[in-house]
C-alpha cells in the first residue's frame, strides 16, 4: 500500500486494492493456505470528499439561453435542463424517462421508475417547467420516432437520447453558453444547492434526489455548505450583544 500512495495514486484507487487483497487473504486463510491473515488490522487511507461546486445563476441563464430555439433540439435541451436543474435527476435517470413519467403534465410531477438501487420516487416541477415540457412534446409528435415510449428522442437515427447523447448535447450548450469544465454531475450538485438556497429542508431535498444516505447529501452541497452558513449568520444578528 505505502508504493501505491508513494506512486501518487489516488486514496480511493488504494482502498479499492486494499480491500481486494483483504478479500483474498481471508480467502487463504479459510482454505488453510495460510494460518494467519497478514493483513488484519490494516486501514485504508481515508478518502477525503471531493466538492464540487455549483453552477451560478449567471451560468444558468446562459445555458438555458444556450438552448433557447424554436427547433427539436432546442426545446428538447431546454425541458431537459429544466427538469434536472428542478428534481435533481441523476443522467442515467434522465435518459430512461418515457412519456408517461412526465403526464399529465399540469400534475407537476415526474415519475422515476428506474432509480439507483432499483428504489422508485417522484419529484415534483414547476409551472415553467411543465411549459418547456409541453413545447418539447408537441414537436415530438411530429419525430419518427413518436411512438415509441422513450421520452428524450435523438435529433437523428432510429432511437432515443443515450447517456453519451445527453452528454455530448449538454456539453455542446455548455460550450455555447461560455462554461468550461461541464460535466453531467453538476446538473444535481446544482440542482441540490438551489434547493437547499431556496429555503428546501435537507430531508425533502433527500427524498426527491433518491438519496438514502446523509452522506452523499454533504457530498453533493459541501461546496455551498459555507456559503449557506454565512448567510444563515448574517440573518441570526449575533452583533446584537
Amino acid at each position: 500500500m505505502g508504493e501505491l500512495i508513494a506512486e501518487g495514486k489516488a486514496a480511493n484507487t488504494v482502498a479499492q486494492r486494499l480491500a481486494a487483497l483483504k478479500q483474498f487473504a481471508r480467502w487463504l486463510v479459510e482454505e488453510g493456505e495460510i494460518s494467519e491473515d497478514p493483513l488484519w488490522g490494516v486501514r485504508a487511507p481515508k478518502i477525503p470528499t471531493k466538492v464540487t461546486p455549483a453552477l451560478s445563476d449567471d451560468q444558468l441563464s446562459a445555458l438555458l439561453a444556450a438552448c433557447r430555439g424554436n427547433g427539436f433540439r432546442d426545446r428538447r435541451d431546454t425541458a431537459i435542463v429544466r427538469l434536472m436543474l428542478e428534481t435533481g435527476i441523476r443522467a442515467s435517470e434522465t435518459v430512461a424517462l418515457t412519456v408517461a413519467d412526465v403526464e399529465p403534465l399540469r400534475g407537476g410531477m415526474v415519475t422515476i421508475r428506474h432509480g439507483k438501487g432499483s428504489k422508485g420516487r417522484t419529484a415534483p416541477f414547476s409551472p415553467q417547467t411543465a411549459t418547456a415540457l409541453d413545447r418539447y412534446l408537441r414537436i415530438r409528435a411530429t419525430h419518427n420516432l413518436a411512438a415509441t415510449p422513450a421520452l428524450w428522442l435523438g435529433v437523428g437515427g432510429n432511437r432515443g437520447l443515450s447517456y453519451h447523447g445527453l452528454n455530448d448535447t449538454l456539453r455542446d450548450r455548455a460550450k455555447t453558453a461560455g462554461i468550461s469544465g461541464f460535466h453531467l454531475h453538476l446538473m444535481r450538485h446544482t440542482a441540490a444547492t438551489r434547493w437547499l438556497r431556496a429555503g428546501g429542508s435537507e430531508q425533502g431535498l433527500m427524498s426527491v434526489a433518491g438519496w438514502t444516505s446523509r452522506s452523499m447529501l454533504d457530498r453533493y452541497t459541501g461546496a455551498s455548505a459555507s456559503e449557506r452558513a454565512a448567510a444563515e449568520a448574517r440573518g441570526l444578528n449575533l452583533g446584537e450583544l
